[in-house]
Formats: C-alpha cells, structure tokens, sequence
C-alpha cells in the first residue's frame, strides 16, 4: 500500500438551501473518508501537502466552508457563524448517509470537530484536530472583539453591494502571497501561498495579468460561539471514547497552559487521546507536513485500519481506473491552479 496522489481527485458539490459546498474527494472513494474541514479564511487547499503523505486505502474529502473557496455564498442579509458552520458537518453525513464520520480539522476547522464530538460523540470514530483544542474562551476582550465586528459587517455589507456594480480592486500574485502570508501572521510563508491562492481569488477581466480576492468578505467577521471555561471542560468529559489525536505547532500560541483543563481531562480519561508537538507554525500541517504525518498515519492505521476490500486486487484495479480517469479528465480548478 502506499499513500494517496494529490491528482488522483474528484471534485464534489454538496447541496445546499443557499447553493452548495465545494469539496474534493481525494483516494479511495469506495469506503467513508476523512472530512477534514479547513481554518479560519482558508480553504481545502490547506491540506495539498499532507494529503500525499497519508495512507492511500483511505480517503480524504476536504471541504470549503461556507463563503470560502469555491463554496457559495449567503444571501444577502445573512451573517456567519460558528454554529451555522458546525452544521455542515452534518449536512455533509447526511448527503452521503454516513452513520458515523472521521474528522480531521485545522483552526477553526478543529475547533468545529471538538464541539461536533462533544455533541454527537455517537457519531464520531476519530479526530485529527492540528494545532487547536477549542478557540479562546469567553473573557472580558470578548466585548471588544464584538464591538469591533459591528461595524466591520456592516462595511462588508457596503462592500458586496458594490462589487455587484464594479470589480473589486486586483493585485499582482506576488502582491497577493504576500498579503496572504501577512495576513496569518507569516503563519503560512509567501512560498506556500500558492495552495491557498487558486481557491481564494479571481482573475481581473479589467487588468488579466491580476487578481482579485473572490472570498465572501463577510467570513471575516463571522459570529463566534462564545464558550466559558466550565462549558469547554464539560465537553471534554463527553469525548471519552473517541480517538482524538493533537497535534500542536511549537512556533503557534494558539494551545496554551489555557487549555491545560481540556488537555488533562482528554488525557485522564480517554485512553485513545494522543498529544505531540512538532516544529512549525499554526499552519502546521502545511509548513511542516512530514512532521505531522509521522503521528497522523500510525493513528489512522491504528484507529482506520484497511479492510479486506481496500487491498485486495479488485480495489487495487478499481483506485486505478478511478486514478486513470481523474487524471484524464479536464478540470477547471487545475487549469487555474497552473494559470498562477
């Protein structure tokens, strides 16, 4: 067995009342996959240089949350939310009648698979949370945070009506992985801008040599689900049983002693919780992808272990086929992709 060709792909559309989410099924496509849920302002791109680097008797399909990537849009009006977002965990099960689902979440990705897990531990058989336990808990700053957006939605609101009538202002690519690697608070360098950048901007019809960020500005200001201490640790003791790996960036702040609580709880009664820390930055997985994927993999094998029809010969003939028909078939994401 070996580990899955990021162009062995297909891209999938999910229905939705407000259109649909974008995804891409990487793998095997015969059994349930990973769903692995991006960060903050991000997109399934995240994930293009640890994708290779996993077990290819699995799959994994990555989605784009709403108002990122290629995922529609909200009407008008309608504001983002991280409840809103964790039911798309759902909504993705349910299109693929699922009983149970393998998560694998980055930021606020992770963030969304520890809320699911603690309410519908049930359905859950693992989660891959990279470089987050649970976002910061309610605090005084909350206020401000909220003061802030108030504001911010209503001039993202101005900013929608106004790209109806004329293009948003475009930039040069090398502007762009810049401002992006600024952006995540140098986070993700300009280098490996590129995975996120196909996903995340057009290109001007007024100026062709630039581009313009296609992302719902709205997602930016999106509402948080506030969480006080005495809730997150109650959530913590509902994932007894899950297999719950961690993975933290020791460059990233973003796990710190305030999640010593969730930790010790995870830690004391679920035999199945694993924690490590790997050199990188909040983007992690995409910094230092190997690193990861020296925790990830045996986890998977341990808790995702191959079925007889993921290695035998008829499934070795049917990831072929399938890999030989992807790789033929023209795509409008690549062509873009090799466009930047």
């Amino acid at each position: 067995m070996g580990t899955i060709s990021l162009s062995d792909y297909e891209d999938v559309r999910i229905w939705a009342p407000w259109g649909h989410i974008a995804g891409r099924w990487y793998g095997n496509r015969s059994e349930r996959p990973i769903l692995a849920i991006h960060g903050w302002l991000d997109n399934l791109g995240t994930f293009d240089r640890l994708i290779p680097l996993l077990p290819d008797y699995l799959g994994v399909l990555c989605i784009d949350l709403p108002g990122h990537g290629c995922s529609a849009r909200l009407p008008a009006g309608m504001h983002y939310s991280t409840a809103e977002f964790i039911l798309i965990i759902t909504r993705v099960m349910k299109e693929y009648k699922w009983p149970k689902v393998s998560l694998m979440g980055h930021s606020l990705g992770g963030v969304l698979c520890y809320i699911y897990t603690a309410l519908a531990p049930h359905t859950v058989d693992l989660v891959i949370s990279l470089d987050i336990i649970l976002s910061p808990l309610e605090a005084p700053e909350a206020l401000d945070y909220l003061a802030y957006f108030l504001d911010k939605r209503l001039v993202e609101a101005e900013r929608i009506e106004e790209a109806a009538m004329r293009e948003p202002p475009s930039y040069t690519l090398a502007q762009l992985r810049s401002a992006l690697s600024e952006g995540s608070n140098k986070s993700v360098p300009p280098e490996l801008a590129q995975h996120l950048l196909p996903r995340s901007v057009a290109r001007s019809q007024m100026y062709p040599e630039k581009y313009y960020v296609s992302r719902d500005g709205r997602t930016k200001c999106h509402n948080v689900l506030l969480i006080n201490a005495g809730l997150a640790a109650e959530m913590a003791r509902r994932i007894k049983k899950n297999p719950y790996l961690v993975i933290k960036g020791t460059e990233s702040s973003y796990i710190s002693s305030n999640d010593d609580e969730l930790i010790n709880i995870l830690r004391n009664q679920n035999a199945h919780f694993e924690y490590h820390e790997v050199p990188g930055t909040h983007h992690v997985h995409l910094v230092s992808p190997a690193l990861c994927a020296r925790h990830i993999v045996p986890f998977l094998r341990h808790h995702r272990p191959p079925i007889v029809s993921s290695w035998t010969p008829d499934g070795e003939v049917h990831r072929l086929r399938s890999r030989e028909h992807r790789l033929a078939q023209e795509n409008f994401y690549a062509r873009r992709l090799s466009t930047l």
